[in-house]
């Protein structure tokens, strides 16, 4: 055991010291009690002395006793506080019934184990200086009542919330907790993303709205944060209920650019009727494994691939248990003392999320997927999967999550729809229910880098054009030395339209990039609308985003 510091040697030995005199004026009085006879001395005080005398002994006490409690608590305060790394993600909650704590336990440990130095707290111990110094934060926050804060909040809200501050070098994300049920959904994660983004906040990806511990929006929250660390990412903290699909057809959108492939890819269920979605919805994907990959690993290990072992309340080979889950050390697996032991040192692949490009009423789920590589060449854990080691015919989890949010406007409001890359896929959705409607008042805005490879489903939305039902159709890519290298750069250059457009109600959806798009394209909306009307389009649901 190691020795007492110095400052605690300095704050125990005033203790000591008056315990031993303590000690020693009960010495003399017993000794001095002793020299009496029993009939006791002459001069004996009176009763009504003696309990004065008693009494102004327990003052004197009390007072040495406050007078330590006060120089203990000086001490205190005047100890540094402990030193919270630069780059740390504070987790912040705000809870009534315990739920929010749990859900920011949960997120703090899973940025933990991305490689993230972590600071939790209560939002009720951030005081203005605090929340100044902080340049990542994500909160947790619940909402109790008629749309009202949680209690112990309260200091926060009436302390902090009502003051002016620059919080520009602030990154943040809400996870609002509520019901449905109430009127007011969600209203205190609304409040605070609000404040924060009055106050120049920056937010790392939008609000996401929780119903009543809706596993789906909590995995959606998860794949996010997953995305903040080094991608050694924590197994979901409630694995969906896939449904099994079919990949039934794959192709190749831009053979020979300068990016990474991408692939057009269509699912169907593998039995069963088609289930029902809206645009804007999410399909959720249960990555797998190369098979090669796990045949090569059972034969490291001399493990069967058939043996039969439960997982997950199912009995299956421990092939397929490998091939959806992430391994432990090549050494501990070959310890392993049967399958079952393997099977249960092994935890599940984290899902991945991709906007449905389609609706039932094409006959199956259609996505458009980017072929992502990690630094050291390996493909991504879900893009690896579905566009490299999946083949027509083989099965894919899937499960289709409601993503309200990103759901379409009246076809009677004008719409403006913006996106780069692959996500053109949500946009598609959108634009293939507008022209399903009969909506023609449409316009989009699509960039890439080259017009000859990279302009997905082109033929698609130039007949679209051509018939009337897309407006306006701009479009940026960035490596053809074209005038206006992004898709905010189009934006920009279509001010005037873009003002119209907004007074005559259009809404304005955006999909693609959280890094670099999305908000190049809400800087030129601030500086073309100004911050407080685009605050109000966002308020009145008429600015939506599914960035990613």
């Amino acid at each position: 055991m190691s020795a007492p510091s110095a400052s605690a040697r300095r704050s125990i030995a005033p203790l000591v010291g008056n315990a031993c005199a303590m000690a020693l004026l009960v010495a003399c009085a017993w000794w001095l009690g002793g020299l009496h006879d029993a009939e006791g001395w002459q001069a004996m005080p009176s009763t009504i002395r003696r309990q004065a005398a008693v009494a102004a002994v327990l003052a004197y006490a009390g007072l040495v006793a406050a007078c330590l409690y006060r120089a203990r608590a000086r001490d205190r305060s005047a100890r540094p506080a402990p030193r919270v790394p630069q780059d740390a993600i504070w987790v912040v909650h705000a809870s009534q019934t315990g739920f929010a704590m749990e859900l920011a336990d949960l997120t703090a440990a899973a940025l933990r184990k991305g490689g993230v130095s972590v600071q939790r707290a209560a939002l009720e111990r951030l005081d203005e200086t605090r929340l100044a110094g902080i340049t990542r934060a994500l909160f947790v926050v619940s909402t109790t009542g008629e749309g009202d804060p949680p209690d112990p909040a309260l200091g926060f809200v009436r302390r902090v919330m009502p003051l002016s501050l620059s919080l520009d070098n602030l990154q943040y994300a809400v996870l609002a907790l509520g019901d449905r049920e109430y009127d007011h959904f969600c209203a205190f994660g609304h409040q605070l993303d609000d404040w924060l983004r009055k106050h120049h906040a920056k937010p790392l990806f939008d609000l996401i709205e929780v119903d009543n511990a809706d596993d789906s929006a909590l995995r959606h929250w998860q794949h996010h944060i997953g995305q903040l660390g080094n991608g050694n990412e924590a197994p979901d903290w409630a694995p969906p209920r896939y449904g099994s699909w079919q990949l039934r057809h794959r192709v190749n959108l831009n053979p020979g650019s300068m990016g990474g492939p991408a692939f057009h890819l269509v699912l169907e269920p593998a039995e069963g009727a088609l289930p029902s979605w809206t645009a804007g919805d999410i399909a959720e994907i249960g990555p797998r494994r190369a098979a090669g990959d796990v045949e090569e690993v059972l034969r490291r290990i001399d493990k069967p691939g058939n043996a039969k072992v439960r997982w997950q309340d199912e009995v299956q080979p421990l092939a397929s248990v490998l091939a959806r889950t992430r391994w432990p050390d090549l050494a501990t697996m070959s310890t392993a003392t049967d399958a079952q032991a393997l099977a249960d040192a092994c935890t599940p692949l984290p899902h991945r999320e991709y906007s449905i490009a389609s609706l039932p009423a094409d006959g199956g789920v259609h996505l458009l997927v980017r072929m992502m590589q990690r630094a050291d060449g390996v493909p991504g854990l879900g893009s690896g999967w579905l566009c490299r080691y999946a083949q027509p015919g083989d099965a894919i989890a899937l499960r289709i999550r409601r993503n309200p949010n990103f759901h379409p406007p009246s076809p009677h409001v004008p719409m403006i729809l913006i996106g780069n890359g692959t996500g053109l896929a949500g946009l598609r959705a959108h634009l293939r229910a507008r022209v399903q409607a009969g909506a023609a008042r449409n316009w989009l805005l699509f960039g890439e880098r080259q017009r000859a490879h990279d302009f997905f489903h082109g033929d698609e939305l130039l007949a679209w054009q051509a018939n009337g039902m897309l407006e306006h159709l701009d479009l940026a890519f960035s490596r053809d030395g074209s005038e206006h290298r992004y898709v905010q750069h189009a934006l920009l250059a279509r001010a005037d339209r873009l003002r119209q457009w907004i007074a005559e109600g259009a809404v304005v959806y955006v999909c693609g990039s959280l890094a670099g798009m999305a908000p190049e394209v809400e800087a030129v909306l601030c500086s073309l609308l100004g911050e407080d009307h685009v605050d109000i389009l966002r308020a009145e649901g008429r600015y939506r985003r599914d960035v990613y």
